[in-house]
């Protein structure tokens, strides 16, 4: 049962996603938008991204309405066992509803990559803090630069990429030395799917790598005291702008997000017209 946001009307945030085939993605699409019309009434708004390989969304809205959705969504046989990553709202994260149809729920650039077949290493919040105190593993952040600098876990390398189709190059150009010196990787990202869906790729480059199960906001939620070994604060994609180790809302801004990046003028214009939009 989702836990309800501090404010009256109560709201909370479920995230979510599952790489699996899905044929017909028009058809799955509008399933969703049904889905999601009949819990109108509970505010439900949100960002549902359907593709061939899977799907990927963030929803906010009354308790029971994201509790009736969740379930609505297990019944179907391509979404059974989804995981939801619940957090607070003092801010309404969403003002509208979308569902929409992609070549990729996220784009890693790559053509023929299969999440649904295969993937790294899952490594559960609670054995995580163990796994990348090892002196083998390189702990990646497989996040844009601007999400490390608000927080990241300790010890983490920052790949400095802009944009998540930037990922591989690092990796590739690194791969060799991490094989020749018997080195592991470990990553995380905000809610797992971008390292999902690069470890799949990177089995193909023979290279042992391990994946933080549910990512950074599953961590948060596992973990009893998660800021032993995460320092900062963890970006989130809607008007909340970012959350603390207790999965609260902080006063962060989208002006301290993108300041001092190389972009920063574009990525901040950008965003305050996506989120006037999806407030309108």
């Amino acid at each position: 049962m989702p836990l309800p946001c501090p404010e009256t009307p109560a709201l909370v945030h479920t995230s979510f996603y599952k790489f699996t085939p899905l044929p017909q993605p028009q058809v799955a699409a509008a399933m969703l938008r049904e889905l999601v019309a009949e819990q109108a009434a509970g505010g439900l708004a949100g960002s549902i991204l359907v593709a061939a390989e899977g799907i990927n969304g963030m929803l906010a809205g009354s308790p029971a309405a994201v509790e009736r959705f969740e379930q609505a969504l297990q019944r179907e046989p391509a979404f059974t066992a989804m995981a939801f990553k619940h957090s607070a709202c003092v801010t309404r994260p969403f003002g509208k509803v979308r569902v929409q149809v992609k070549k990729e729920i996220v784009p890693l650039g790559i053509e023929g990559v299969d999440a649904a077949r295969a993937t790294g290493i899952q490594v559960s919040p609670v054995d995580w803090g163990n796994l990348i105190k090892q002196p083998d593993v390189v702990l990646l952040d497989n996040r844009n630069s601007f999400e490390y600098r608000l927080g990241h876990f300790e010890g983490a390398i920052d790949p400095q990429v802009t944009n998540f189709r930037d990922f591989p190059d690092f990796v590739r150009t690194h791969a060799a030395a991490w094989k020749a010196g018997g080195q592991r990787v470990a990553m995380y990202c905000t809610g797992g799917i971008r390292c999902e869906k690069t470890t799949a790729w990177m089995l193909d480059l023979g290279l042992v790598a391990y994946q933080l199960e549910g990512g950074i906001l599953n961590y948060f939620q596992q973990v009893k005291d998660p800021g032993l070994a995460w320092k900062g604060e963890c970006f989130v994609f809607d008007n909340r702008v970012a959350l603390n180790a207790s999965l609260q809302e902080t006063a962060t801004t989208l002006e301290d997000v993108y300041q001092g990046e190389h972009d920063g003028p574009w990525r901040l214009q950008r965003a305050l017209r996506l989120a006037a939009a999806v407030a309108g």
